[in-house]
């Protein structure tokens, strides 16, 4: 079973995920801060992670997927980046496709996120 790791700061979204990606068949880890510390994630060790990149007004999210892409240990995890910030994630948009970082826009459609997920999780097997 693939493990999945949720970062968002909104009960409700964590919530939504949670049924949504058992119901897929994923087991789902879910926080509502995004870590800074590479120990944490090597600690969960998601097989992909949807991170959200506002937590309030600060682009939390942002520092986490930097950390996760500079360490070894981490760089290879598959992020979906899934947010409402829409001009904060275009203008990283170059940046998040070098790095192989899937974007999907809130709100979302829930088979492009199913999809998207289960392409990113085959191309890194």
């Amino acid at each position: 079973m693939k493990r999945i790791l949720v970062v968002n700061d909104t009960e409700v979204l964590l919530d939504m995920f949670k049924l949504l990606l058992e119901d897929a068949g994923y087991e789902v880890m879910l926080t509502d801060f995004p870590t800074q510390q590479v120990r944490d994630i090597e600690r969960i060790n998601p097989d992909l992670i949807i991170l959200d990149f506002m937590f309030g007004h600060e682009n939390l999210g942002w520092q986490m997927l930097q950390m996760l892409k500079m360490h070894t240990s981490t760089r290879n995890i598959p992020v979906i980046v899934s947010s409402a910030a829409l001009d904060v994630v275009r203008q990283q948009q170059e940046y998040l496709k070098s790095q192989g970082v899937a974007v999907i826009y809130k709100p979302f459609d829930i088979d492009e996120l199913l999809g998207t997920i289960k392409q990113l999780l085959l191309k890194h097997r």
